[in-house]
Formats: C-alpha cells, sequence, structure tokens
C-alpha cells in the first residue's frame, strides 16, 4: 500500500487530491484558468476544445510524485489529462504550485497537444499502464468508449494475472509448505532470482550471477509500461514476451542520443537493455523491490549490493572527492533527464562515460552536465590522464549509428558489421539495421538472412523493416518471418509480403500471407481510436488492391482527426494512382486549410500541380514545403529539380548548396549539383560535387562514371 503503483489513479476526494483548489489560479497562452470548489467536487475553469471557458469536474487523480495530473470525463467515454499539473514537491524544491507541461509553447484549443486533444487522451494514452486489466471498448460505430478495469490502479493481478487461484491456494496452505518451490497459485510467478546469488570475481573483481538467467519474464512484464512502446494487441497475458503484444521502440535518433542516451521520453527499458548488466542477468528486482518500487538500497547504494565497497567507493575509481557528488555512482553512470518539466529520471543504460563522443555526435556527457563551465574535450582529457586510456565500456556503436543518421562515407559497411555483432545489445544492433538507407550485393543480403533468425527479436524484426527497398522477387525469404515466434516480427513482415503479386506466390505461401494479413488487421483494430491504425490498413489495402477499402480507411482516419498529414497524403495518393487528379487537389486543398504549416501537404500539392502542368504554381507549392521543413532534403531536392526545369538553373544550384549545408552527405542533391555545374561548365564546381560524391559511393559504377566526366577536359 502506498507505493506508485497503488497510488496510479485514484477518485478524486479530499484524500487523494493534492492541489491547490481554493480558488486558485493559474495564466498560461491568454486563458486564466481558475482550480475551485463546488458541491464538494474539485473543478477547474479553463478553455475547452472550442477555445471557450467551461466548468470542467475532475473525476480522477492521476499520479503522485513528483507531480500529480486531474483526469475530466468528456463526451463519448473519454478521460482527459489536464495539461497543467500539480507540482507535488515541497515548497523548498520549487514544489506546492501549478504549472504546465508545455511551459516553452502556447498550446491553444486547435493544437493537437490540448488538453481536450488525442494525444491527452487517458484511454489510449495512459490508461492501460495505470489500471489493472484495463479494456479500452471502444466502438468505431459511435466513436465512444465505455472503457473498464478490475482495479482503478495498478494491483497485484496486473503482473501476476488473474488472483483467484492464489487465494485459493493461500485458503489452502499447508504452513510447514510455505518455503516450498510451488507457484503458490501465482498465474506468473516471477523466480529468476531465486536461489541466486552475485558473487565477486577474484580475477577482476566484479559481481558474477551464480547461475545464467534464462527467462526475461520480469523484464517484459515492467516493459509492458516501463519502455517506449505501443500496443499491437487487445488480449494481454501475463509472462508472454513483450513482442506479443507491444512494440518496443528502437534508438530512434528522436527518442535517444546516437550513443543510446535517453532523449525524447523513453522510460527505462530500452535505456536497460543497452547494459552490461542486462547482459550480466541483473533483473529489474535485483535493484527496485518490485513492490513499494523503492531501490533496495538509497541512491548509490544500491550498486554496492553487488559491487565490492572498496573498489567502488575509492578515489581510485571515480577520483573525486570522498562524499561529493562527483564520488556518487549515479552521477556518472546513470545521469538523468527532466520529463514532464520536473520528474528526473535517470538513464538505466549505465555506460562509462564519453565525452570524446559528445562533440562528434552531439549526445551530452556526465562530465560537463556538472561541470557546465567545461566542454567535452577538457573531460576526454581528465579520464585519460586517470586511466591512462580512454575506457571504451560496453556500448561501442555511438559513431557508427551517428554516421547512420548523417549516412557518413561507409555508414552502410559500419551499420551492418553492428548488426552482425552479437557482443553489442541487441537494440543496438537492431537500431543499426534500422538505418540502412539500401542493401547492395548478395553478400548484404546473405547477412540480413541470417538476421532475420537472430536470436533477438528486435533484431529479427529490424532485418525484416531493412528489405523495404529491396524488388519485389527478393522478398519470399521473408515468408519465414511469418512464422516467428513473436507477434511484432510476423506484423512487419506482413506489408511487405502483401505487395506480392498473387501469380508468383504458391498455394502455401498464399496461406500464409492470407494468415499474415487477418493478423496485422487485427492487430490494427486494436488501435481503432486511432486515425494512424486507419491509415495503416489503407495502406495495406491499396497495396492489394482494394481501393475502395484503403479511401474509406483514409477518410475515417481524416474523420477523427482533420490535421493528420498522413492520411490525406495517403488519400490524395491513391486518387493519383486512380487518375483522379481532381479529387487529390480537393483533398489536398481541404487539409491544408486546417494545416497550413504541414509541409508534407504542400510539398504534395507542388507535385501535383507539376503533374498538371502547372509550373509557376508547383513552384510556390515546393518552395513553401521546403521551407516550412528546412531538415528534409528530399524537399529542397525536389524544389531545385523543379526550378531547374523551369530554366533557373542558377537559382536550384543555390537552393541545394543551402541545403547541402545541413545535410552535407545527401548523395541526390551532389548528384544533380555535380551534373548541373558540368553542364553549366563550371568544371571546378562540378568536379568538388562529384569528389565528394565518391567520397561517399567509391563502389557506385555510376558515380565513378560521373568522377571520370568531371576529370575529362573536353
Amino acid at each position: 500500500m502506498g507505493s506508485h503503483h497503488d497510488l496510479a489513479m485514484q477518485e478524486a476526494t479530499e484524500k487523494t487530491v493534492l492541489g491547490n483548489y481554493d480558488d486558485a489560479q493559474f495564466d498560461y497562452a491568454g486563458v486564466t484558468t481558475e482550480f475551485f470548489r463546488r458541491d464538494g467536487k474539485f473543478m477547474v475553469r479553463t478553455d475547452g476544445a472550442d477555445g471557450e471557458l467551461a466548468d470542467f469536474t475532475i473525476a480522477y487523480t492521476f499520479g503522485v510524485e513528483p507531480l500529480q495530473q486531474y483526469l475530466i470525463a468528456l463526451p463519448g467515454g473519454r478521460l482527459q489529462a489536464l495539461s497543467i499539473a500539480w507540482d507535488a514537491r515541497p515548497a523548498e524544491q520549487g514544489g506546492q504550485r501549478w504549472y504546465h507541461l508545455y511551459p516553452d509553447e502556447s498550446i491553444g484549443h486547435e493544437d493537437e497537444l490540448h488538453w481536450t486533444g488525442p494525444q491527452q487522451n487517458w484511454n489510449y494514452m495512459c490508461a492501460e499502464c495505470h489500471s489493472t486489466n484495463l479494456e479500452r471498448k471502444y466502438d468505431a460505430a459511435s466513436r465512444s468508449y465505455a472503457t473498464s478495469w478490475s482495479e482503478i490502479d495498478v494491483s497485484c493481478e496486473a503482473c501476476h494475472g488473474p488472483g483467484s487461484r492464489h487465494v485459493d491456494w493461500a485458503r489452502n496452505r499447508d504452513p510447514s509448505r510455505d518455503g516450498d518451490a510451488s507457484d503458490r497459485g501465482l498465474v506468473v510467478r516471477f523466480d529468476e532470482r531465486r536461489g541466486v546469488s552475485w558473487n565477486t570475481d577474484a580475477t577482476s573483481g566484479k559481481p558474477v550471477r551464480s547461475s545464467p538467467r534464462t527467462s526475461n519474464r520480469e523484464l517484459d512484464t515492467c516493459a509492458r509500461c516501463h519502455s517506449r512502446r505501443g500496443q499491437i494487441w487487445g488480449e494481454y497475458l501475463q509472462g508472454r514476451p513483450i513482442g506479443d503484444t507491444h512494440r518496443v521502440a528502437l534508438l530512434d535518433s528522436g527518442l535517444y542520443y546516437p550513443d543510446g542516451q535517453i532523449r525524447d521520453e523513453v522510460y527505462e527499458h530500452g535505456s536497460f537493455l543497452q547494459s552490461r548488466m542486462h547482459q550480466a542477468g541483473v533483473t529489474c528486482s535485483d535493484c527496485h523491490e518490485p513492490h513499494s518500487q523503492k531501490l533496495r538500497a538509497p541512491g548509490g547504494a544500491v550498486c554496492l549490493t553487488c559491487h565490492t565497497a572498496p573498489k567502488y567507493t575509492s578515489t581510485e575509481h571515480h577520483h573525486h572527492q570522498p562524499e561529493s557528488s562527483g564520488a556518487e555512482c549515479l552521477a556518472c553512470h546513470m545521469p538523468g533527464r527532466d520529463y514532464m518539466v520536473i520528474d528526473n529520471r535517470r538513464d538505466h543504460s549505465l555506460r562509462i562515460p564519453r565525452p570524446d563522443l559528445a562533440e562528434a555526435t552531439g549526445a551530452p556527457d556526465a562530465c560537463t552536465s556538472c561541470h557546465r563551465d567545461r566542454k567535452p574535450a577538457w573531460a576526454a582529457a581528465k579520464l585519460h590522464d586517470w586511466f591512462g586510456s580512454t575506457p571504451a565500456g560496453l556500448q561501442r556503436y555511438a559513431e557508427i549509428l551517428h554516421d547512420g543518421d548523417t549516412r557518413a562515407a561507409g555508414a552502410r559497411e559500419r551499420l551492418l558489421a553492428l548488426a552482425r555483432d552479437g557482443t553489442q545489445p541487441g537494440i543496438a544492433r537492431a537500431s543499426a539495421l534500422q538505418r540502412l538507407d539500401q542493401i547492395r550485393g548478395p553478400a548484404e543480403l546473405d547477412a540480413l538472412s541470417l538476421l532475420l533468425r537472430d536470436g533477438d527479436s528486435l533484431v529479427r524484426r529490424a532485418a525484416v523493416s531493412a528489405h523495404q527497398n529491396l524488388p519485389p522477387e527478393m522478398l519470399d525469404r521473408l515468408f519465414s518471418a511469418l512464422d516467428d515466434p513473436q507477434r511484432d516480427v510476423r506484423l512487419e513482415a506482413v506489408p511487405l509480403i502483401a505487395s506480392l503479386p498473387a501469380a508468383q506466390l504458391n498455394a502455401g505461401q498464399i496461406s500464409a500471407r492470407d494468415r499474415g494479413i487477418e493478423e496485422y488487421e487485427a492487430s490494427q483494430r486494436v488501435n481503432a481510436d486511432r486515425a494512424e491504425s486507419h491509415v495503416n490498413l489503407g495502406l495495406l489495402w491499396a497495396t492489394l488492391g482494394k481501393h475502395a477499402e484503403a479511401q474509406a480507411a483514409y477518410e475515417e482516419a481524416l474523420s477523427m482527426d482533420p490535421k493528420f498529414v498522413p492520411a490525406a497524403a495517403n488519400l490524395a495518393d491513391l486518387h493519383r494512382t486512380l487518375g483522379r487528379e481532381s479529387d487529390a487537389e480537393s483533398v489536398l486543398t481541404r487539409a491544408i486549410e486546417s494545416n497550413a504549416q504541414a509541409a508534407a501537404l504542400h510539398h504534395a500539392l507542388g507535385l501535383l500541380m507539376v503533374r498538371t502542368g502547372r509550373s509557376p504554381e508547383a513552384l510556390g507549392e515546393l518552395k513553401l514545403a521546403a521551407e516550412l521543413a528546412p531538415e528534409s532534403s528530399r524537399y529542397a531536392y525536389v524544389y531545385a529539380v523543379a526550378l531547374e526545369s523551369s530554366g533557373r538553373r542558377r537559382d536550384a544550384i543555390r537552393v541545394l548548396r543551402s541545403a547541402l549545408s545541413k545535410q552535407p552527405n545527401d548523395r541526390d542533391m551532389l548528384w544533380a549539383i555535380a551534373n548541373w555545374q558540368l553542364d553549366s561548365g563550371d568544371r571546378a564546381q562540378g568536379q568538388e560535387a562529384a569528389q565528394r560524391l565518391a567520397s561517399l559511393e567509391p563502389d557506385d559504377p555510376n558515380v565513378r562514371a560521373l568522377l571520370e566526366r568531371a576529370n575529362t577536359r573536353e
């Protein structure tokens, strides 16, 4: 009782509400929100979905420390999380105040992040992890919820499964056998640590597990909520692998830094999978008491439950003053990052600080996060002085993943080598595959085939995805993925296999494909309350030639969320493929009216205008797309091609050079500049671009021919 799980969600009462509802006010984005009480209820007067001020009743509290949010019931069974939260910390720590979760933005009622919008919807975004046996019960016909739970908070059954058998065991147990190895009636019992001890290796001085961990039950159970993931199946069975019901995010560049450190809100699981502790057999409950959620020892002392104090608390190890913050294990090996403004969460990758990589990769380093007046180079030199070399640590992929993000020379080969390196964490190996822009040659294809059978399911899933740019005749190898033991791998293969012509398949393959499509459709309907799931179904049906069904899916997505750009873009593209350009233009024009800042919509409209012979108008839309999304080299490239086609080569080259300053390794832009400069007689500039391209793609025969042309005097 009293744990964060126990207090995860509660009815709003005098005992549970922590915030100040004594006629308090909070100003944000031009709106004054008032918190008050009426007839024994907690109330808030704030802007609703229409932007008008209205009174709303607080139905539930959400969380307890270091902040508490509040849930408001809206029509259709929706519970929405108010974006103004209560800082529950003591006043001396800056708490006991109302604050907004997006303090540096101005979130109005039309923004998707407004508290009334889909991104703050409790039923989809929050409910599964804050209550037990949650059933969303979304009705697509009425677009309403009848969400239910067995218990309002996170109870025993959330992890151990239905408890009736355990109750029967408790009633009938033989007290003399309480210490036996029975399952005590639990559907799932987490016994990975039973009979296990951590001993100090006499040679290395490092802790070693007395027997290997042979199960991931505990880790996967915690990962259900303590990971960045998406739900892919409705029925959750405790004890099953996480990939059966959820799709765990990889080390995506927007979520993690290239070295795997936490960036966006990713919780703990993805980080812990990268750690040496995970490889050594550590489980969550080695450090955390699972029922109280407290550490088994305070602060860094929890590390010393396995690591010997004389070695790891000595100045020879940490090189800081004893008892100082720099001598604290967590400061160096688990640096924290604030989420939801005040919630500091520690990185669970338990890594050795690498300030030498900070400048090259853009990743933060623990040293200069404390020594803010110093540069990473200073910290790197200090480490080298202390240890006589740069401590490498387990995670040796920062530069490789960074090269993959920037498409640096030789990145493709290094990414594939990382993917095949079994000494590195599976999530990093999978993330390397995710960054492959293309597969070239039979050796790379053979490597990919082996990775389809890798022991790590994240690697298998990424290996499937890496086939997306291959021609259809190379995709039949993916049929084996349809029989993968984990659902997330099987689902990854379905859209690719669906693209294969039926005439190319035998009866067994058609049966497997149809079975996979059925599972994929069921998976998407789990999230029928989200526009993106309807778009996914539309994409599948468009691939299968079910154009009417695809159109209906895209239109449903747009009806649910008129600002959802992929729905409009794909609906317009469907009309294009069917020769209905006027319908495509209508879709894009309407979408732009409600989402004028969406670069993808302007880009699509510009391409449509090119196809329909309206070059001047097209240039305006393509230019706007490139300006709205300056990080997109593709938009800049297409705009430049349109300029060049209209006789404005000099302007086209200027656009590409500006874009190359941000994306210097973009092959398409370098190719265009080299050819245009050579065609214009500017051999020096053409040679420069061709040489740069050749340094990135030295084995490409087309690039070699271009370089030869650049170096040949006419």
